[in-house]
């Protein structure tokens, strides 16, 4: 069979390959992109975790310099010293040891 315009011959493997490189490329930009995207919301909730943690011990220790004891639990820090937070993103974990001992607290994201 002759090659003319109504029977172009066929690709062999480099031109298909050529050919599928806008897609291939395209492909790799998004996934870089959606990358990305994961990362930046990490380290949105890292900052989120960080700030909750600074706000829970600077009430705890308000507590502590206004009231000469530490707070039982985390309630009572909420509603005597207005610490709100997100309770769908991060777990708080407050175990309180007595009235004159830092209470052991860890925060944890949601996954």
């Amino acid at each position: 069979m002759r090659n003319n315009r109504f029977h172009p011959a066929p690709l062999g493997f480099f031109p298909r390959l050529i050919s599928l490189l806008p897609l291939l490329t395209g492909i790799l930009i998004l996934l870089l992109f959606l990358q990305g995207v994961q990362s930046v919301s990490d380290t949105t909730t890292a900052k989120q975790q960080e700030s909750l943690e600074t706000a829970l011990f600077r009430s705890i220790a308000q507590c502590y310099a206004v009231e000469g004891m530490y707070p039982p639990n985390l309630r009572y820090l909420r509603e005597h010293y207005g610490l709100t937070y997100d309770e769908d993103r991060f777990v708080i974990d407050y175990q309180s040891v007595g009235a004159n001992l830092m209470p052991d607290v860890v925060v944890l994201p949601v996954k």
